[in-house]
C-alpha cells in the first residue's frame, strides 16, 4: 500500500469542520474524548455529529449510543456499521459472514459530515486495524480529508506508539491537531515526563486529561472543555 507523502505540519488548530478522533490502540479512551468534543460542540449552538464508521463488539459495546447519552439527545451521533464479533472490522466480517464494503463506509463518513455543521469521527482501534477490501483505519482518515486529534494512554510505553501513529498520519498528508493523554495523573515518572517527551518528538500539542467519571454526562463534557483549548475545534466552535 503506497503512502502519500505529507503536504502540511501540525496546525494546533482545526481549518475544516471537524475533526478525526484516532487512537494509539484500542481501549485508550477514543470515544470518552469523541462524546466530550461532540457535547462541547452541541452545547456550543453547533450542529454537529459523532460518525462511527464501523462498531465491532455490538452489542454490548455500542460507541454512538454512548455519545448520544453524553449529548442527551438523539440524532447527536451515528454509526454506520455494527458487527458482533469484538473484532478488527474487516475479520470480523469474515468470521459473521457479513458484508463489509471500504467504499461504502468511506461514501458514508464522507456524508455525515457533509451533512452536518461539523463533525467528530471516530476511528477503530489504532491506524493500522483492518477495515474492509484490504485498507486500513489509516486509508479511511486520510481519504475523508479531516484533521487528525491522537488519543493516546498516559504511562510507560506511550512514547512509541504516540510518535509512531503522529508520524504515520503525516507521511500520508494529514494534518495533526494534537494529542491527548488521557487519564493522566501524573503518579508515576513516566507521565510526568511522557508530555514534554512527546511535544518534542512528536512537534505537536499535547494535553493531559485526567481521570473522569464517564457515567456522568457533565464530567464527561466539562472534562474535556477544561483540559482542551478551543482551538481545537475552530472555527466550529466561534461560528
Amino acid at each position: 500500500m503506497s503512502e502519500r507523502p505529507a503536504t502540511e505540519r501540525a496546525t494546533g488548530h482545526v481549518d475544516e469542520d471537524g475533526v478525526f478522533v484516532v487512537g494509539t490502540d484500542t481501549g485508550v479512551g477514543k470515544t470518552v474524548v469523541t462524546a466530550g468534543l461532540t457535547g462541547w460542540l452541541r452545547a456550543a449552538g453547533t450542529d454537529a455529529v459523532a460518525v462511527k464508521p464501523c462498531q465491532t463488539g455490538y452489542p454490548p459495546d455500542d460507541d454512538a449510543a454512548y455519545v448520544e447519552t453524553v449529548c442527551g439527545t438523539p440524532g447527536a451521533a451515528v454509526c454506520l456499521e455494527r458487527l458482533s464479533p469484538p473484532l478488527a472490522p474487516e475479520v470480523a466480517a469474515r468470521e459473521s459472514d457479513a458484508a463489509l464494503s471500504y467504499e461504502t463506509i468511506r461514501a458514508g463518513v464522507a456524508d455525515a459530515v457533509a451533512e452536518r455543521e461539523t463533525a467528530v469521527v471516530e476511528g477503530i482501534g489504532g491506524l493500522c486495524v483492518p477495515l474492509a477490501d484490504g485498507r486500513e483505519v489509516i486509508d479511511l482518515v486520510a481519504d475523508v480529508g479531516l484533521p487528525a486529534l491522537v488519543v493516546a494512554r498516559s504511562g510507560l510505553g506511550t512514547l512509541n506508539h504516540t510518535a509512531l501513529t503522529v508520524r504515520a498520519l503525516r507521511r500520508r498528508g494529514v494534518p495533526v491537531v494534537g494529542v491527548v493523554l488521557n487519564e493522566y495523573e501524573g503518579a508515576t515518572t513516566a507521565e510526568r515526563t511522557n508530555p514534554a517527551a512527546i511535544e518534542r518528538m512528536a512537534d505537536c500539542a499535547v494535553w493531559p486529561v485526567p481521570p473522569l467519571d464517564t457515567d456522568s454526562a457533565d464530567s464527561v463534557v466539562d472534562g474535556v472543555r477544561t483540559h482542551l483549548p478551543a482551538s481545537v475545534l475552530r472555527p466550529a466552535i466561534e461560528r
